[in-house]
């Protein structure tokens, strides 16, 4: 076993035990991370008299800049602030999350993914209105560092007081990690993987082409994130918002069908493209969970330290331009990539694919009894004949954990294979002695391929071209977001070891980026839901501590109303 092969066994065992660790109903498990985001994202919507709802206009109105002072104390405004987090979340979630969690839980996962971003609104309006109330004000700093830092680890220590520092400082850790994956390692793999099966150009190259960009940005500090994200950020979700719209008129009949299937999928789920993916409650449930937070972050902890930067001496005001971010990111966005997927049909569609045996999309599955793929990795070679598995109940090749029914020696798929595949040696050999290492099959898309199979096919009418809007989308998204969570990572190495650990982290995050372009997609996919899983629990557990207080200072504010007075002044000046 090589180095590689250590590394994915290492994520996959953590990847079981902490990212899946739960409990089993039935043959069902229900992981800790799903019961404490949508539990304690319940909790905060009542005990804040479901405030998403309530005070959703007055988020929007905030954000536009209608009540800002330039002399509050902050580094940035609240739409700069807002365009910066939603670069962190408006993302590679959008378009492989939303896909992949299609792929394995089904089109139900859909409605999971809605019911975590709407008490997710909740969730992120707590998080960021304590961000501010409890972050760290310099007059000055260095051009880099910026003037504020916050987020959880300040609200976790100053908020529940000094013995609370070891969570506060592991949540800092645990964050700077997530940061490296979740934020950047993964952003980067999705980009480099597109260029890849598109344009076949090299992973390496990528990586180094996008590390290079991130770190041009970002060594200019969060003023320098800020004026790049409140341009690049709408402008990138216009671009991909435009696309999926005209699909959606293109198929509007459809509309209906496909809402009713995605109620009817999220509580009876039937066997869906990965088998194990779909056809059990709980995990569509779990897919859509999982699958939301990666995408809008609400309880995770990472907006809180864009927001805490915003220019503003009432916390609750930058509180409710943050319950904007689920909302569009998930219930918007995602939706849109949704609709895309489902209404194309290319969710479940089988199309030809080249098969890389050294590649990390690559798997072994055997056929269960329902007709689904179980993955099982095999314990010698894998016997074809005639392009077909000798035996289906042994395992045989899949490609994103679905079985390949059948696979050739060519492109065109005229010369079925007749031979042996090596998932050792990761090589194909033929009856006549040939040696091989790629094939080719009919197979199912999952992550950003998927919903470039969407566009392309929803686009169709118009022309050959639906899935560069994707390629696009996939660059800009990826780029803007390990942007913004270059600077989440930093302001947790500036708690934990002061602004001289500054620079030392962005070089480190740039180098990671390049790091993440070349590792296996689903090794990255996996390490970076196993950070996820951890650092979600500290934070949560401060919200809830904190909730009362939080409610004080809510419901202070809108009796206060101190934005009238702050309009009034702007009129008078």
């Amino acid at each position: 076993m090589d180095f590689a092969d250590g590394f994915a066994n290492i994520v996959a065992w953590l990847n079981h035990n902490v990212a899946e660790f739960g409990f089993t109903i039935g043959e069902e498990k229900l992981t800790l991370q799903v019961v404490l985001l949508l539990g304690i994202g319940l909790y905060l919507t009542l005990n804040l008299g479901f405030i998403q709802i309530r005070r959703f206009v007055h988020g929007f109105a905030v954000a536009t800049g209608r009540y800002d002072d330039p002399d509050d104390p902050g580094d940035v405004s609240h739409f700069q602030a807002l365009t910066t987090a939603l670069s962190a979340t408006v993302g590679i979630g959008n378009i492989a999350g939303a896909a992949t969690a299609i792929h394995w839980g089904g089109p139900g996962a859909l409605f999971w993914m809605w019911m975590t971003a709407f008490l997710g609104m909740a969730t992120k309006f707590s998080e960021v209105t304590l961000a501010q109330k409890f972050r760290d004000v310099e007059e000055t700093s260095a051009k880099y560092s910026g003037t504020v830092s916050g987020g959880p680890m300040y609200y976790i220590e100053r908020g529940l007081g000094p013995r609370w520092k070891p969570v506060a400082a592991f949540f800092a850790i645990m964050l700077g990690l997530t940061a490296f994956m979740t934020g950047n390692a993964i952003q980067a793999n999705t980009v480099a993987d597109s260029m890849f099966t598109q344009f076949n150009i090299s992973k390496v190259l990528t990586g180094l082409v996008t590390s290079a960009i991130v770190g041009l940005v970002i060594l200019g500090g969060i003023t320098r994130i800020g004026r790049v994200t409140s341009i690049l950020a709408p402008f990138m979700a216009a671009i991909y918002v435009t696309g999926a719209l005209i699909i959606i008129i293109l198929n509007f009949g459809q509309v209906p069908g496909t809402f009713a299937l995605i109620f009817r999928e999220a509580f009876n789920p039937t066997a869906g493209v990965a088998g194990t993916g779909a056809g059990a409650f709980l995990v569509t449930m779990m897919w859509g969970v999982r699958r939301g937070l990666f995408s809008n972050e609400a309880g995770q902890g990472s907006a809180p330290i864009a927001h805490a930067a915003a220019k503003t001496d009432e916390p609750v005001s930058e509180g409710v331009v943050a319950l904007l971010e689920p909302f569009i990111d998930t219930i918007v966005i995602v939706t849109m990539t949704a609709l895309v997927v489902i209404m194309t049909g290319a969710w479940d569609s089988r199309v030809p694919t080249q098969i890389t045996l050294d590649g990390g999309d690559v798997s072994y599955v055997v056929i269960d009894d329902s007709g689904g793929s179980a993955p099982l990795e095999p314990t010698r070679t894998v016997r074809y004949i005639a392009g077909r598995p000798a035996n289906t109940t042994e395992p045989h090749l899949a490609w994103h954990e679905v079985s390949v029914k059948e696979i050739f020696e060519d492109e065109e798929q005229t010369q079925p294979f007749t031979g042996s595949v090596d998932p050792v040696q990761q090589v194909a050999l033929t009856d006549d002695g040939r040696e091989l290492s790629t094939l080719y099959g009919n197979a199912v898309e999952s992550g950003a391929p998927l919903t470039q199979l969407g566009f392309r096919r929803g686009l169709a009418p118009l022309g050959d071209w639906g899935h560069y809007i994707v390629i696009f989308s996939v660059l800009l998204f990826a780029l803007s977001t390990a942007i913004s969570w270059s600077y989440y990572g930093d302001r947790c190495a500036n708690y934990l070891f002061g602004a001289k650990a500054v620079i030392p982290y962005k070089l480190m995050f740039v180098g990671m980026h390049f790091v993440g372009a070349v590792l296996p997609l689903a090794v990255v996919w996996s390490l970076g839901d196993v950070f996820l899983a951890i650092v979600i629990v500290p934070n949560l557990i401060a919200l809830v501590f904190l909730s009362r207080r939080l409610k004080g200072m809510t419901d202070s504010y809108f009796k206060r109303t101190p934005w009238v007075r702050a309009g009034d002044a702007r009129r008078a000046g």
